[in-house]
C-alpha cells in the first residue's frame, strides 16, 4: 500500500510540474507595483500586477519561493479553475468536477472564503454552502470519507472570486497569511502589518547602507522588516506552510530551497537602523520581537520623545506611522503635535527625507511641509496616505529660487 501510494505521488507531482501553474498573491492596496517588482526578483514568470495583487506564472519551485521570500504578498494562490457561470449550480459542478483528492487528504480541515463583485448570485453565504458541499461530495465519492470544517485553524484554505461571468477558485498555498513571519510575540495598540511595512520601505527607496530611523516604533515593525532586509533574511525562514500539507509536496526541494536562502543571510551586524518611542511599554514590545527574530543586537533602541530627537546621521530616512485620530481619538492633541512635529523634522532633519503615514487626509495639512509626493495606500480598510518630505535646511521656497537664479 505505502509503495502505490508514492507511486501515485510522484505521478501526480510529475503531472502538476509539466504544466505552467498559474497563481495570484494578494497584497495591501497600493503595493501592487513594488510586489510584482519584488515577484520578477524571486523568479515569477509572467508577472502582472491587477488589483489588491499580481497574478504570475510558474511552476512549484516558483511557488515555494514566493512563500519563503516575499516580503510583500499576503499569500500566494494556486488558481485551480476559471469557468463562466450563471447559477449556483453551475459553481457547484465546476467545483465537483476537480481532482480535490489528488491535492490534499480528507483527514485535513478546510475553509471556504468567497468574494465577490458584481456578482449577480443571491446569497454569497449560501454559494460558499456549494462550494464547500462540492468538496466534501467529491471527496466522499472517490475517498468515502470528507473533510471536516474548521473556519478558525483550518489546515487547507480553498478561496472563490466570483465577478459578473466567471467564477475562479483558488488553493491557498500559504496557510496563515505571509505577514505572519512568525516572531511576533507582542504586539502594540495598532500595529502595523508586516508586509505593509516592508512595501512602504520598498516605496522610500530605503537601501540597507542609508541610515533608517522610526522615531514612533510602537512594537518594531519597520525595524524589524529593515534589519531582515539588511541581513537578507528569508521573511517566511521561521513558519511553515499549508503546501507542506499538499498530497505532490517535494519535501526535498523545499529543503534545498530553504537550505539555500539560509546561507545567504549576511552575519548579524550592528545596522544603522534606530527606534525610539515615547513609551517605555512600546519600546518593551519592541525589545521582545526583536530578541524573538535574534534582531535585538542589529538595531539601536532608545525612549525617547519625538519633539526632542536629534538625527542620528547626516542624512537618512524617517519613516513613521503616527497616531491618527483614528486610533487614539485625541484629534485636539494631535492638531497641536503635527506643526510641531513639522518644525521638528525642519530644524533637526536637514539632508533626511521624511515619510510619514496618515489615514487623516486632515492632520497632515498641519505639519506645515510641503509633500513631494502622496501615495495612496490601504492599511487593512482603512484609506491612507504615504507623504514623502524632503527635508532641506532653509525653506523650500529659498532653495527652488537659488535653483533658478543659478541658470
Amino acid at each position: 500500500m505505502p509503495l502505490r501510494f508514492g507511486k501515485r505521488k510522484a505521478l501526480i507531482s510529475k503531472r502538476l510540474n509539466a504544466h505552467t501553474l498559474r497563481f495570484f498573491a494578494p497584497c495591501p492596496r497600493g503595493l501592487e507595483s513594488v510586489l510584482a517588482d519584488e515577484l520578477v526578483t524571486i523568479g515569477a514568470e509572467a508577472v502582472r500586477p491587477a488589483k489588491g495583487g499580481a497574478h504570475f506564472q510558474g511552476d512549484w519551485r516558483a511557488c515555494y519561493r514566493a512563500n519563503l521570500n516575499s516580503r510583500i504578498a499576503s499569500r500566494i494562490l494556486w488558481q485551480i479553475t476559471q469557468k463562466p457561470y450563471k447559477t449556483e449550480e453551475d459553481i457547484y459542478n465546476n467545483t465537483l468536477s476537480l481532482p480535490w483528492h489528488e491535492w490534499f487528504s480528507p483527514d485535513l480541515t478546510i475553509r471556504v472564503n468567497l468574494t465577490a463583485i458584481k456578482c449577480p448570485l443571491r446569497s454569497l453565504d449560501f454559494t460558499t454552502l456549494k462550494i464547500k458541499d462540492a468538496v466534501c461530495d467529491k471527496f466522499r465519492k472517490i475517498t468515502g470519507k470528507r473533510p471536516s470544517v474548521d473556519t478558525v485553524h483550518p489546515d487547507i484554505r480553498i478561496h472563490g472570486f466570483l465577478d459578473a461571468h466567471e467564477f475562479t477558485l483558488y488553493l491557498d498555498t500559504s496557510g496563515e497569511a505571509l505577514f505572519k513571519r512568525g516572531y511576533r510575540k507582542a504586539s502594540g495598540e495598532a500595529p502595523l502589518r508586516e508586509n505593509l511595512a516592508a512595501g512602504i520601505l520598498c516605496l522610500t527607496g530605503w537601501q540597507p547602507h542609508t541610515p533608517l530611523l522610526d522615531p514612533m516604533c510602537g512594537s518594531g515593525t519597520f525595524l524589524l522588516e529593515a534589519a531582515q532586509i539588511a541581513l537578507n533574511i528569508a521573511p517566511g525562514s521561521q513558519r511553515h506552510f499549508a503546501f507542506e500539507q499538499f498530497n505532490h509536496f517535494d519535501q526535498q526541494l523545499w529543503q534545498m530551497l530553504k537550505n539555500k536562502a539560509h546561507a545567504a543571510q549576511h552575519p548579524l551586524s550592528k545596522l544603522p537602523i534606530y527606534g525610539s518611542d515615547l513609551y517605555g511599554y512600546a519600546l518593551a514590545d519592541a525589545r521582545i520581537n526583536l530578541e524573538a527574530a535574534g534582531l535585538l543586537d542589529a538595531v539601536y533602541l532608545k525612549q525617547a520623545n519625538i519633539l526632542e530627537i536629534s538625527a542620528p546621521e547626516p542624512s537618512g530616512i524617517v519613516v513613521a506611522n503616527p497616531p491618527y485620530g483614528i486610533r487614539i481619538g485625541e484629534t485636539e492633541s494631535l492638531t497641536a503635535f503635527y506643526p510641531k512635529l513639522g518644525d521638528m523634522l525642519k530644524n533637526k532633519f536637514s539632508g533626511w527625507n521624511a515619510y510619514i503615514l496618515s489615514a487623516d487626509p486632515a492632520l497632515p495639512k498641519t505639519i506645515r511641509l510641503k509633500a513631494s509626493r502622496r501615495i495612496p495606500l490601504f492599511n487593512g480598510a482603512l484609506e491612507c496616505r504615504l507623504l514623502e518630505y524632503k527635508l532641506v535646511s532653509g525653506s523650500m521656497r529659498k532653495q527652488e529660487k537659488a535653483g533658478v537664479q543659478g541658470h
